[in-house]
C-alpha cells in the first residue's frame, strides 16, 4: 500500500494537501509547521476518532485538539494505492460527531471498496489493529519506546511458536485472575464471601423467627390503637367542614349584595352617557397632547420674536458695514473682478514703463557708441565732415532717448493713479480691500439669511398654532359646544377623561364583583335554607385537627407497612426443617467453590512458571533482526539486542560480558533502539508492508548515525513507502545527493 495524496482540514491544516513518492519521502517543516498534526491525520483516517475520550487535566482528547481553528469542520481524503488499484477515503462530519461520514471508493469512481468500512478500515488497510498500527509503523508523537500490548503480543508470539496469532499470555492469565476473582479478591468480594454470607444468614434467621413473632403481636395492638384515634379525628374535621361552609355561605350572601351595588353604579352611568356621548379615550387623549402641542408653540413663538428682531437688527448692520465707496452697489464678485482688473491695468503700465527705460537706455548707449566710431574714423582718416556727422548722429539718438524716457515716466504715472483711485499703494493693498469687501458682503449675505431662517420658523410655528388650535375647538364642539377658547377646551377635555374613567373603574368593580360570586359558586357557596344550626365547638381548631389527622395517617401507614413487613419475612423464614436444608445446601456450594479457588491459583502459578521459560526464548527472529537494525544504526557498536515479554531492550556490545538494559543508554542510543525494535516489528508483524511515518524520530541522533539511520530508512524503502517528518535541515543535507528521495517543504 502507498499513498499517493492527502488533503485535511484538520487542526492548523485548513484544505491542506501533501503529496509523498513513492520510495523516501523527506517533508521539511518548523516547529509548529504542521508535521505532528499531518501524523495524527493519517493515523485517524485510518481508525477514526475515539468520541468516548475526554479531556483531562494536562491531556486533550483527539476531537478536541484537532478541531479545524478555523472553526471548518473536520474532514480530510487520502488517496492510495493497493494492489495496484486507487482507493480513495474520505472522512467527515456527521451532525456533531467529527469524523463520523466515512465512504472509500475507487478512485476517479462512485464504486465502493466491498467490505471497507469506518470500523475496520485501518486493520483491513494496514493488516493490524490500532494498537500494533501505534508500536510499529507510526512512530507519531508518542516518542520511539514501546510497551506491549496484547494484540502485538500475539504477534510476537507467533514468531516463537507455530504462526498462530490468538495466543497471549497476558490475556490468558487476566483471565485465570478474572475466574479467581470471581471467586474471591478479597475478604468481602467474590461468590465464597458471598456464599459465606447467606450461610451466616440462614443462621442468625432461625433466632430471629422468635423476635418478629413478638413484634406482629405489639403492631397490631398499635394499629388498633390509631385507627380508633383516626376515627375520632374524621368526626372533627367533618365539624370543621360545616362551620368553614356556613362561613362561605355568608361571603356569598355578602358578595352578591355587593355585586347588585356596583352593576346599579354601572347601570347609571352608561344611561348619563347615552344621553350626551363623548369620543374614545384615545381621542380624548390626542387632544390633550393637541393642547399641550400648543403651549409648545406659544412658547417657542415668544422665544422667536426677540431672536427674529436680534437677526434683523443684525442684518441691518451688517449691509451697512458692507458699504464701500470704492465699489459702489457691487457684489463681492464683482468687487474682486474690478480690483484684479485694476491691479491687471497697474502691472501692464509699469511693464510698460520698464520696457521703454530699458529702450531708452539703448538708444542712448547706440548714439554713443556712433559717435566715438565716427570720431575715432574721423581722426584716423583726417576726415572733418565725419566727426561732425558722429557728433550729429549722437544729439539725434540723444533726444530720441529723452524722448522715449519721458513715455516711461508718463507710462509709470498713469499706473500710479490706478492704484492711488483706491487709496493704497500696491497692487497687494488693492487685493486685500476687495478680499475686505467681498468677506463684509458675506457677512451681510449671512445675517440676512439667518434673519429670513428665523422669519420661516415663527411664521410656520404661528400657522401650526392656528390650524390646531381651530382643529381643536372643531373636536370639543361636538360634545362642548359652549367652548369657545383653549381653556375652556382644557377644561372640556378634562371633563370628558374623568367620566370615562369613572365609567372605566365601575366596569371593572362591577366585573371584579362579578368574578368573586362566580368563584364562591365554584367553591361550593349558596343562599342559606333557613337559619344556620349551632355547631358544637371541637376542642382543636382546623390545622391542629388536620395536622393531627395527618401525623396518625403516617404513623398508622408505618405501622402498617412494619406489620406486614414482619409478616412478610416470617413467611419468608419458613419453619426451621426448610432453614437447615438451605443450610446445608449453602455448605456444600461454599466447599466446592474453595476447591475451585485452590484451583485456579494453581493454574495461574504454573502459568507464571511457563511464561517464565517462554521468556527465555523469546522470538529469537525479532531479536536478531532487531540486533541487525541496530548495528546498522550503531555502525556495529552494538551488535546484538534481547528484548524481554514486555519489550524492554537490552544491547551487548562485541566486548561486554552481560548485556546492558536500555536504561543506561543515552537518550539518542536508546531512540536508536527502539527506531531498530520498530522496524524489525514493521518487517516481521505486519504482512501488508503499510508506508512508515517517522515525526522528528532522529533528532536526537548524532550525525553519524543520523547518516547510518538515513542510508537504512532509504533501503528500506524500496520495499515500503516512509514518510519522515523533520524540523531539522541535517536530514536533507545527507539526502542531498540520494536518488528516489521526495522532498516536500511545508
Amino acid at each position: 500500500m502507498k499513498i499517493k495524496s492527502m488533503t485535511a482540514t484538520f487542526g492548523k491544516l485548513e484544505r491542506a494537501r501533501l503529496e509523498p513518492g513513492p520510495g523516501l519521502t523527506l517533508i521539511h517543516a518548523p516547529n509548529e509547521g504542521g508535521k505532528s498534526t499531518w501524523a495524527a491525520f493519517w493515523r485517524t483516517m485510518l481508525y477514526g476518532i475515539d468520541t468516548r475520550d475526554r479531556d483531562k487535566k494536562g491531556y486533550l482528547a483527539d476531537k478536541n485538539r484537532y478541531q479545524p481553528w478555523s472553526g471548518a469542520p473536520m474532514e480530510g481524503e487520502i488517496e492510495l494505492e493497493l494492489e495496484g488499484r486507487g482507493i480513495t477515503i474520505r472522512r467527515g462530519p456527521r451532525g456533531n460527531t467529527p469524523f463520523g461520514a466515512f465512504s472509500a471508493v475507487f478512485t476517479g469512481t462512485q464504486e465502493p471498496v466491498p467490505g471497507l468500512t469506518a470500523a475496520n478500515c485501518g486493520e483491513l488497510l494496514t493488516g493490524v489493529g490500532a494498537e500494533v498500527f501505534t508500536r510499529s509503523a507510526f512512530l507519531g508523537d508518542g516518542g520511539l519506546s514501546l510497551n506491549a500490548a496484547p494484540e502485538l503480543e500475539r504477534r510476537i508470539a507467533a514468531l516463537v511458536t507455530s504462526g498462530e496469532e490468538d495466543v497471549s499470555f497476558s490475556q490468558a492469565m487476566e483471565r485465570l485472575k478474572g475466574w479467581k476473582n470471581r471467586r474471591q479478591v478479597n475478604r468481602s468480594v467474590g461468590e465464597i464471601p458471598k456464599l459465606e454470607g447467606e450461610l451466616s444468614q440462614a443462621r442468625e434467621a432461625l433466632s430471629q423467627m422468635g423476635e418478629v413473632s413478638a413484634e406482629i403481636a405489639r403492631l397490631e395492638g398499635e394499629r388498633t390503637a390509631l385507627e380508633r384515634e383516626r376515627d375520632r379525628l374524621a368526626r372533627q374535621a367533618e365539624v370543621h367542614q360545616a362551620v368553614a361552609r356556613q362561613k362561605l355561605n355568608r361571603r356569598y350572601t355578602q358578595a352578591e349584595e355587593e355585586y347588585r351595588t356596583a352593576r346599579t353604579q354601572l347601570d347609571n352611568l352608561e344611561e348619563e352617557l347615552a344621553s350626551r356621548p363623548i369620543p374614545d379615550r384615545e381621542g380624548l387623549k390626542k387632544a390633550q397632547g393637541e393642547l399641550q402641542y400648543i403651549k409648545a408653540l406659544e412658547a417657542e413663538l415668544k422665544q422667536g420674536e426677540p431672536a427674529l428682531k436680534e437677526a434683523e437688527e443684525a442684518a441691518a448692520k451688517a449691509r451697512e458695514a458692507a458699504k464701500d465707496g470704492h465699489f459702489p452697489d457691487m457684489t463681492g464678485e464683482e468687487a474682486a473682478t474690478k480690483a484684479a482688473a485694476g491691479c491687471t491695468e497697474y502691472q501692464s503700465g509699469v511693464d510698460r514703463a520698464k520696457k521703454q527705460k530699458k529702450w531708452a537706455f539703448l538708444v542712448q548707449l547706440l548714439g554713443a557708441v556712433a559717435f566715438a566710431a565716427l570720431l575715432f574714423w574721423g581722426i584716423a582718416q583726417k576726415i572733418i565732415p565725419c566727426i561732425w556727422a558722429g557728433a550729429g548722429s549722437y544729439v539725434v539718438l540723444a533726444f530720441v532717448s529723452a524722448l522715449i524716457l519721458f513715455r516711461s515716466k508718463a507710462a509709470r504715472k498713469r499706473a500710479g493713479e490706478v492704484l492711488s483711485a483706491y487709496g493704497v499703494q500696491n497692487p497687494e493693498e488693492l487685493t486685500a480691500l476687495a478680499q475686505s469687501y467681498r468677506e463684509r458682503c458675506q457677512a451681510a449675505d449671512k445675517a440676512a439669511h439667518e434673519a429670513e431662517v428665523i422669519q420661516n420658523a415663527v411664521t410656520e410655528r404661528q400657522e401650526k398654532r392656528d390650524a390646531t388650535k381651530l382643529a381643536l375647538l372643531n373636536f370639543v364642539h361636538g360634545f362642548a359646544p359652549e367652548v369657545s377658547d383653549l381653556f375652556g377646551c382644557s377644561a372640556a377635555v378634562s371633563r370628558a377623561l374623568g367620566m370615562d374613567h369613572e365609567l372605566a373603574l365601575a366596569r371593572e368593580r362591577a366585573e371584579e364583583r362579578g368574578r368573586r360570586l362566580d368563584d364562591l359558586k365554584a367553591q361550593g357557596a349558596g343562599q342559606e335554607a333557613g337559619e344556620a344550626p349551632e355547631l358544637p365547638i371541637p376542642d382543636m381548631g382546623p390545622e391542629e385537627t388536620a395536622l393531627a389527622q395527618a401525623r396518625t395517617a403516617d404513623r398508622l401507614e408505618q405501622v402498617s407497612a412494619q406489620l406486614n413487613q414482619a409478616r412478610g419475612a416470617l413467611q419468608a423464614m419458613g419453619d426451621p426443617a426448610a432453614l437447615s436444608a438451605q443450610a446445608e445446601k449453602l455448605e456444600e456450594r461454599l466447599a466446592r467453590r474453595k476447591l475451585e479457588y485452590d484451583a485456579l491459583t494453581a493454574a495461574i502459578e504454573a502459568l507464571t512458571q511457563a511464561n517464565t521459560r517462554l521468556q527465555e526464548r523469546f522470538s529469537p527472529e525479532l531479536n536478531q533482526l532487531t540486533g541487525q537494525f541496530m548495528a546498522r544504526l550503531t555502525r556495529e557498536k552494538y551488535p546484538a539486542v534481547s528484548l524481554t515479554r514486555e519489550l524492554e531492550g537490552f544491547v551487548q556490545t562485541g566486548g561486554d560480558v552481560l548485556p546492558r538494559s536500555a536504561l543506561y543508554l543515552s537518550r539518542g542510543t536508546a531512540d536508536q533502539l527502539y527506531l531498530a525494535l520498530r522496524l524489525a516489528v514493521c518487517r516481521l508483524c505486519l504482512p501488508e508492508k503499510p508506508p512508515i511515518l517517522l515525526d522528528d524520530a532522529l533528532a536526537s541522533f548524532d550525525d553519524a548515525r543520523l547518516e547510518a539511520a538515513l542510508e537504512l530508512l532509504w533501503e528500506l524503502s524500496g520495499e515500503q513507502q516512509l514518510l519522515l517528518f523533520t524540523c531539522q535541515k541535517r536530514e536533507g543535507e545527507v539526502l542531498v545527493n540520494t536518488p528516489g528521495v521526495t522532498r516536500i517543504e511545508l
